[in-house]
């Protein structure tokens, strides 16, 4: 099973947080990250979960659109910037092996979330996540001694910046 950790896009400055927008700048770089993985066919989840709020929500709608997918958008709790990772860990335990799975949220929550699947401890933050970045984990057949999660080990991390064109993007928003 591999799980993709997508951070939101770019979004819009606004009085209430759950409800910022994607930003123009956000669309257009999640246009080229979907671009790429439409080339490259690396990102085929059988679903893909978001947090409530309308960033990720609309990053996860445009990523499906873009890319082709036929993966159903999920509304998912546990997936908000300050919840705990424990929460989307212990789901990622019982959900099928089979399935291949992607997430659409928040730092510093993915962050804490990879470091928990990866090394069993929440709190190190080992890993940083840019807008519109990608990370993937495949779960290993093995056990975290403590926790007994799953060990999960890292596939790639995928940084927009990285791709052609994405300077441009950058100088004219």
């Amino acid at each position: 099973m591999r799980l993709f950790l997508i951070r939101h896009a770019h979004a819009l400055d606004h009085e209430i947080d759950a409800e910022r927008p994607i930003s123009e700048r956000g669309q257009a770089v999640t246009q080229l990250v979907s671009d790429h993985f439409k080339k490259t066919g690396q990102l085929t989840p059988k679903q893909v979960w978001h947090s409530p709020l309308q960033r990720a929500f609309e990053t996860a709608a445009d990523l499906v659109s873009q890319i082709g997918l036929n993966s159903p958008l999920v509304e998912t709790a546990g997936l908000e910037p300050a919840d705990d990772p424990q929460i989307v860990a212990e789901r990622m335990r019982i959900y099928p092996a089979t399935h291949d799975i992607a997430i659409v949220g928040h730092q510093p929550q993915l962050s804490a979330l990879a470091s928990l699947l990866v090394t069993d401890a929440s709190r190190f933050n080992l890993f940083h996540f840019k807008k519109n970045s990608v990370m993937a984990l495949r779960r290993g057949d093995d056990t975290h001694a403590k926790s007994g999660l799953p060990r999960w080990r890292v596939a790639w991390h995928f940084s927009p910046e990285l791709l052609p064109g994405f300077g441009n993007l950058v100088r004219k928003s």
